[in-house]
Order: structure tokens, then sequence, then C-alpha cells
């Protein structure tokens, strides 16, 4: 590296400046906003709306091109607002990098921006600091690493000479210099970013059936504009009249409202979500969640607390079980479920003093819950001693000399004056400890250890170990003694705990058909324990570590993934390839994440769900969800509500399909029996905007019904117009077409009047149309949980009246009053549909039954 101790002169570092460029983590080229707009058009239904409202301009029916013009753009904007967010992805990911950093120039500490720090350069860190590149450790002093941001360890890794230190992680204790040997997008945060560059944006699902529905529509348009050409063509009307018309009709059958009106109900479900506890960042990630199959969540902070905290102590033979789990007050030291008064017992007195001052952490009460600082496993002890009531501040003691924990020597001790006298108070691994250890402490008093004696202390810690407790033992000795020589006190096992509500969240989970899989950098044992513990793992599962991941194909690992619940000391990478082996088994699948480590997975899976208040600024930028809370139950809620909303969009595509297939073939009908087109374009428009849109997005706004997370979620392949709803939408919109025509035609030949039998022909459509609302619903007779439906439909049946019977619009809409003598047509033509489909389902049931 053609270093120094002292590092590099000012013309060094420039050089490898010029030469290596700047530490910092390059940006991926990112489309203009201009580009980002204009990419919002390429969709099929956009391209056809443009085309309507173009064809609409020719016709000279402005208000028509107006109108759809206004609603293309609309749509344009709201796709633009959610895609331009998503490019703050990688400038988050560089927020990561320390601000400044203190390296040696010219002979002296300097304080220099971060992204000027270059290979070679030697930084000094103290605790606390942001480590700015990557570089091996000089003369550490008992520094260990926060870490859990790179690779999801829950625990600080404690570091010695030569150790690798790596950007975006935080010194959490003692001081040292580094010196720097990768920077930018060489460091191990710079991999991370290239892999989160490398993912692919999924299209969703929802995305996906709806450009199938604009295939559908266009080649819709393209026949009916043909056939009504043709018959008109046949019955020797003027060809390009005709052809004109059925350009019209073609405007007539695309549902302009649709892209708006499915975006107008996502936003609506975005806030019921908000409300909830989550954000959603992308408007169509809302549908996806409701077909998620496979939930892949990190272990720590999502499913765990992040806190450590002690569960178990063994002391002179005997066990106890700590309640309580965090930093609550509540809980204490219970034995057989009874709670135990450390101050009457000498040995786990002494024990619980060594915790407390063999301790670099400090505690404070703050009413209900304590306040700490500190490394977890240390403030795990406090709060464990705290609630068995040893206190620090309360102690009369007074630290003489401490030698700080190293991973060569495994302990910690501190030399204390107590009233009775100085002491060595000692903290470690067991089987170091009891190495160093010739007594033990009993209720009888201290005596020499014997073989029975260490096997006991042996068994008790392995026990500990394999409910995937981490172990700590605790002794005491002479001051002087070189941690020589010791008296065993007892030990600790400790965990980070799981929230509480995870499991209940799990179980609907479960219920609803979705797998919750823990992906995680922590142990095998730890992880199993924790995730049998929440219902994630049952017996049968598979439990696959990193090391083993890696001897395993592609195509094996998506034949296993079925089977597989916990995955194991994984990395980055690992979670990127375990996403891809779901999609590939042809799971929807959910990725949740707190850590940088998580963000390229987070942003790979088909909705990416990042943690709101312990997530980082990069993995909330690539998901697409972010849970404010940082509650895995409200994962849940928001998939209830993506169920919803997916069950509501089929409603009211269903609602709108049929209503405009009931316009088209009213017409075609009307041509077909030698009449007139059955309604004006401007009534046309009336229908569209005004009578099916504004029930269409209240039937989007349905409350759900009891059984959403009782099903299973559906495949991945299904259409948008599975379960027979295509020939639900063909045979309703015939039958409304049929009945609609059919009373233009009688009150156009019993009158000979064309605007009185065009305005007889809109009134049946509009409240046919308001009658097929309410089956859209799928609810029965039932209509009061859903006001806005009503407010909705009221408000549309108005604006038809006043249409209808209202001498200044007659003159707009070219209506006329139709009198009660022609009641009973109306009436007939409006439930007569509904009449037929019911009668048509009852005949058919026994053969759709058969047919499942």
């Amino acid at each position: 590296m053609q270093t120094n101790r002292k590092g590099l002169t000012s013309a060094e570092a420039r050089a490898r400046l010029d030469q290596e460029g700047k530490n910092e983590l390059t940006q991926q080229a990112v489309p203009t906003a201009a580009g980002i707009f204009f990419s919002q058009f390429k969709d099929l239904m956009s391209m056809i709306l443009a085309a309507a409202t173009l064809l609409s301009a020719m016709l000279g029916e402005f208000t028509d091109a107006v109108t759809i013009l206004a609603i293309v753009v609309l749509n344009a904007i709201m796709g633009f607002v959610q895609e331009y967010r998503t490019e703050k992805t990688m400038e988050a990911l560089a927020q990561l990098s320390a601000p400044v950093a203190r390296a040696w120039r010219d002979g002296s500490l300097t304080r220099i921006p971060a992204n000027e720090v270059v290979r070679g350069d030697v930084v000094s860190l103290t605790a606390g600091d942001r480590i700015p590149a990557d570089g091996r450790a000089i003369d550490p002093a008992g520094i260990s690493a926060d870490e859990s941001l790179l690779t999801g360890e829950s625990l600080p890794v404690a570091k010695k000479p030569g150790d690798m230190l790596y950007m975006g992680t935080n010194l959490s204790a003692g001081r040292c210099e580094m010196e720097v040997t990768s920077t930018g997008m060489k460091t191990e945060m710079g991999k991370i970013a290239g892999m989160l560059g490398e993912s692919e944006e999924k299209r969703t699902p929802l995305q996906v059936r709806l450009d199938d529905l604009g295939k559908v529509i266009a080649v819709g348009c393209i026949l009916i504009c043909a056939a009504v050409s043709v018959i008109g063509w046949v019955r020797g009307e003027d060809p390009m009249t005709m052809l004109l018309t059925g350009i019209s009709l073609s405007v007539a059958a695309i549902p302009e409202g649709l892209p708006a009106i499915v975006t107008i109900v996502l936003a609506l479900s975005v806030g019921r979500i908000l409300r909830k506890g989550a954000i959603i960042r992308k408007l169509h990630a809302v549908e996806t969640l409701g077909c998620a199959g496979v939930i892949c969540t990190d272990k720590t902070g999502t499913i765990t607390q992040n806190r450590m905290s002690v569960r178990r102590v063994w002391s002179a033979g005997t066990r106890y079980e700590m309640t309580g789990t965090g930093l609550s007050t509540k809980g204490g030291l219970t034995k057989d479920g009874r709670s135990v008064d450390a101050a009457k017992d000498q040995v786990l007195s002494r024990m619980l003093t060594a915790a407390v001052l063999c301790n670099g952490a400090t505690l404070e009460k703050k009413g209900t819950h304590y306040q700490v600082q500190g490394e977890p496993t240390e403030t795990a002890l406090l709060v464990m001693a705290a609630k068995a009531g040893y206190i620090k501040e309360k102690m009369r003691s007074r630290q003489l000399s401490e030698r700080p924990f190293d991973s060569a020597r495994k302990l910690m001790s501190v030399t204390v004056r107590l009233p009775e006298g100085d002491i060595l108070l000692c903290k470690g691994a067991p089987d170091v400890l009891l190495r160093r250890c010739n007594r033990i402490a009993t209720k009888e008093g201290s005596r020499p250890m014997s073989a029975a004696d260490r096997q006991a202390a042996g068994r008790a810690a392995a026990e500990m170990a394999q409910d995937a407790l981490r172990v700590l033992g605790f002794a005491e000795g002479a001051p002087g003694g070189g941690e020589e020589g010791l008296v065993f006190l007892g030990l600790a096992g400790m965990l980070d705990p799981p929230r509480p509500e995870v499991a209940p969240a799990v179980a609907n989970c479960k219920k609803a058909g979705i797998r919750p899989v823990m992906i995680t950098g922590d142990h095998r044992d730890t992880a199993a324990a924790i995730a049998k513990e929440v219902g994630i793992y049952k017996d049968g599962d598979m439990v696959v570590t990193g090391e083993e991941l890696d001897r395993m194909s592609d195509a094996e690992l998506t034949a296993a993934s079925s089977k597989i619940s916990v995955f194991a000391r994984v990395s980055p990478a690992h979670k990127l390839r375990i996403v891809r082996a779901f999609q590939t088994a042809g799971q929807i699948v959910a990725m949740t994440g707190d850590g940088v480590n998580d963000a390229p997975a987070v942003k790979q899976a088909d909705i990416g769900v990042a943690m709101g208040g312990s997530g980082t600024d990069v993995t909330k930028e690539a998901s697409s969800v972010v849970i404010l809370d940082d509650n895995f139950a409200t994962i849940v809620s928001a998939v209830e509500e993506g169920r919803v909303i997916y069950r509501n969009i089929r409603s009211f595509i269903r609602y709108l399909l049929t209503c405009n297939l009931g316009e088209v073939t009213s017409m075609l009908f009307s041509l077909l029996l030698g009449a007139p087109v059955a309604l004006m374009p401007i009534q046309i428009l009336m229908v569209n905007l005004l009578t099916d849109g504004l029930p269409a997005v209240a039937l989007g706004m349905e409350p759900p019904v009891r059984s959403v997370m009782e099903r299973p979620p559906r495949p991945k392949d299904e259409g948008l117009f599975a379960h027979g709803l295509m020939a639900t939408i063909i045979v309703r919109g015939i039958f409304l077409g049929l009945c609609t025509s059919g009373v233009f035609n009688y009150v156009l030949n019993q009158s000979a009047d064309l605007d009185l039998a065009r305005s007889a022909c809109y009134l049946v459509l509009v409240l046919s149309q308001m009658v097929h609302l309410f089956e859209c619903r799928g609810k029965g007779i039932w209509v009061l949980d859903n006001p806005c439906l009503l407010g909705a439909s009221a408000f549309s049946v108005l604006l038809t009246f006043l249409s209808v019977y209202l001498p200044p619009l007659q003159a707009i809409f070219g209506t006329t009053a139709v009198g009660l003598e022609w009641a009973l047509p109306v009436a007939i033509g409006i439930f007569a549909g509904p009449v037929l489909f019911w009668l048509l389902r009852v005949v058919t049931r026994p053969f759709r039954y058969k047919k499942r």
C-alpha cells in the first residue's frame, strides 16, 4: 500500500483520489423527470385513450376529447409522482457514508470530507463514530463494531488487530486507528449498492392484468367498429358515415374512467392503510400485497425487538427464570413460578453485584420502562439486575481499574471498592471463565470447585446454548490476582426476544395461506428457536444456513423452497438469491427488512416492506411499503387491505365493462333492427363519466367480508377475469343491451318520436346500471355498510332525472320528458335484466358446481 503509521502526505492522497475516484457510492444513470413523465404513456390503455381523444376531436366531440385527455394526463401525473420518488434509493444509500473523517495527513491528524478518504489512509476512530471506508484495525483498545446494518447480526462484533471494519457501520465501543483498504464502490457497502442497482423493479400483477384488459378492449373496439361499418354498408348506408359511426361506438366502448378509478381507489386504500400504521409508496403495491404467498422476513428488529434480554439464570446449582422482556420494568427472577428475593440469597446477590459493577453500560428508569445506553449484552444485564433491585447508582462502590473485554481473552474484569473491601469482579465466556476458577460460591459459602461442580456448570451453560441463549459467566476474586484463582458465581442466558405481537400475526398469515420465512444472519440454533417460538418453524421444516445454500444449485433451492422456513447465517447476496428462488417457484414474494443488507432483496421482491422505525433510508426508498410502527402485525393488516382492494377492483371492473358493453350492444341491436343509433354522443359521455365513474369509485370502497383472510392467496398467473367474470360481464352486458334497445325500439315504434325514445333508452340504461351496481357487490340485499355507494348511486339517479326533466339541461343533452304512460316499459327494461340473469344462474348452477 505504500503507507506508513502516520498515513499519507497530501500529495499522495490527491494522486490516489485522482486515480481511484472519490470515496462515495456512485449512482446509476437516473432518467430525467421528463423521461419518467412521458414513459407513463407507454402502456396500452393510455395509448387507446389517447387515440380516443384524437378520434373524438376529429368527430367534433371536443367535450369528449378534453375530458378523456384530462383523465389520461391525471393518470400520468399520478404514475410520475410515484416513480420519481423511487429514484432516491441510491441517493439515500450514498448518504450512509460518514460526512467527515479524521485521517493522518502530513504527519498530523486532520479532519477531511469522508468522500476524500483514499486507499492507504490511516483514520482515527472512537466509540460512536461511523466508519467512512473499509479497512483493517490498528492497535484496537477493547473495540467492537455494530455491524447489524450490514450483516443483520444483533450483537456488536469484537475486533482484534488486523480485523476488518466496514463502511457505514458504527464503532460501538473502544477506540482504534484503521488503515483503509477499500473505498467507494469497492467496499462491502458498495457491493450492496451494486446489487441494488442490478435488481429489477417488478411489474405488479395488477399492472400486468390491466395491460391485458387494455388488449381485450383494443380488440373489442376494432371488432365493434368493423361490425357496425359492415352492417351499415350491407343496409345501403353511406360507407363514410358508417365508418364514423363505428369509430364513435369504439370510443363509447372504452371505459375512459377505468385507469383514473383504479388510481383513486388505490389512493383511498392507502389512506386506510396509513391509519393502520403503514405507508404505501407505490400505489399498485396495495393490490400485490393481497396476493403475496410468501413473506420473507428478517429476524433482528422485525421478528425480534433488537434488544437483548436475560431469560435464565443459574447460580449455586439452582435454575431461575427471568420474566418480562425488553426494557419494561415489569418482571423479575422466579423459581418454579414463584418470585425470588435475590437479597436473601447470598450467592445470587454476589452474582447480580458482579453483573452490575463489571459493566460499562448505564441505566435510568423512565416510568414503566428503563432507558439504557451501551452494548446490548451489558444493558440486558443491567435490566436483569434492576428488576431484582440491584442498581449501580444505589450501590456504594467505586471502580479502581478495568480490563476491557477482548476477543482473545473473552473476559472483562474490574476492580472495585465496596464497603466490605476491594474485590475483582469478572464476566466472560463460561468455558474460559471456568478454567480460571478453582472455587465455587454455595449457600454455605465458598469451597473448592470439584469435577462434579464443573460438569454441573458446563451442563447448565450447554442447556442454555441449546435453547439459543447467549451465555455469560460471572466470578469474583482477590484484587491483583490477574483474573486467576477466581470464585465461580453463576451464569446468565440472554436472547433477543420476539415481539409479542408477532406470534398472532404469523398465525393469521398461515390462516390466510401465506408462508412466513425467516431470513437472518444469526446463528442457526438462535434463528430456529425464535422461529419456533413465534410459529414460523414447525417440526419437519428445514433450516438452511448460508454454507448449505452455497452448496445448493438454483434448481435445488427452488425445489426445496416449499420446505424451508428458516435461513440462517446468510449474506445480502444470499437474500437476493432466496427471493429469486421463491419467485421462480411461482410465488409472489414480500420481503421485509430494515438494514442496508436487506435493501437489494427488498427491491427485488414483488413487494418490498421496510420498517419505518428501525429501518434505514436505503431500505425505505427501495421498498413499496413502509411499516411505521415496525410491527409485523401491521403487514398482515396491509395484506388484508390488499385482498379487499383486489376484490373491489374486480367488482368495479365488472360493473364498468358490463355497463359499457350494455351501451354498445344497445346501439348495435338498434342498428340491427333498422333503427337509428339509440344514444347521442353527449348522452354516452354523461353515462360514462358521471353515472359510471362515481358509483364505480364507491364500489371500490366496499368494506371487507369476514372470510377475506380465510382464503388462500390467489395464484400468480390468475387472470383478472378468473372464476367466470368475463362470461358474467358478457352475458349481463348483453341482457342490459337487449333490454335498453328493446325499450328504445318500442317507444320509437309507438310514438315515432326519436328524442322521446332516446330519453327513455337513457333512463333505462342509467337506472339498470344502478341496479347492476348493487349486484356487483355480491352481498345480497344488505346495502347499509357502504354509505358512499348509496350516496353515489343517489347522486347519479338525481343527475339523470335532472338531465331528462329539467328544460335547460334537455337542450344540452337532447332529451325530453318521459311521461307516466311510458313507466311500465321503462320499469320492465330496468328489472328484466337482473331477473333474467338470476334465472340463468339458477338453471346453470348444477353444471357450474359439477365443473368445479
